[in-house]
């Protein structure tokens, strides 16, 4: 278990630094986004395989999310972000993002759950115009927006969600 943690530890550390941009110049957050969402799909759904079936419900502490609670919320915050910030719904099979507690899924069905939230998000932001991307946003829901830092531009919001490479477009 120990050493599947250490293996799950350093695939999300390398996720990191291998999206880091060094680009300078004129940037264009839409297409950045997109590979750094792919990367970020590719490298999640690689620690979701890595872990065995019989893990799911490993939890650090009896008080934290076990491992397969923690793919299910994965999913459920990047469709809910990506659906505030592209003016959509988070797809019907998606639970809700802020579900307490947290659904426990087993590791066929999390990863079921994780792909439909990568792939809806990118179908999404292939459909937002380019000149949009720094429009003001605020979600969907009457709460305020800075409870869930889901208020701001597009791309303010989706740098938020995608939070694994530390810089896009600096």
């Amino acid at each position: 278990m120990k050493a599947t943690l250490i293996g799950l530890s350093a695939l999300f550390f390398l996720a990191g630094m291998a999206t880091t941009s060094g680009s300078s110049g004129e940037c264009d957050f839409s297409a950045v986004f997109a590979k750094h969402w792919q990367v970020s799909k590719e490298f999640t759904l690689a620690v979701a395989e890595a872990m065995p079936a019989e893990d799911y419900g490993f939890k650090p502490k009896p008080e934290e999310l076990s491992f397969g609670q923690l793919m299910v919320h994965i999913a459920t915050q990047n469709s809910q972000s990506c659906a505030d910030a592209t003016g959509t719904k988070p797809p019907p099979s998606m639970p809700p993002y802020d579900a307490e507690p947290v659904p426990v899924m087993d590791k066929q069905n999390a990863i079921k759950l994780l792909t439909i939230s990568y792939d809806t998000c990118a179908r999404a932001l292939e459909a937002v115009p380019s000149e949009q991307w720094n429009k003001e946003v605020t979600n969907s829901r009457a709460s305020p927006c800075l409870r869930m830092r889901r208020c701001g531009t597009r791309s303010q919001i989706l740098r938020i969600t995608e939070d694994r490479p530390k810089s896009i477009c600096v």
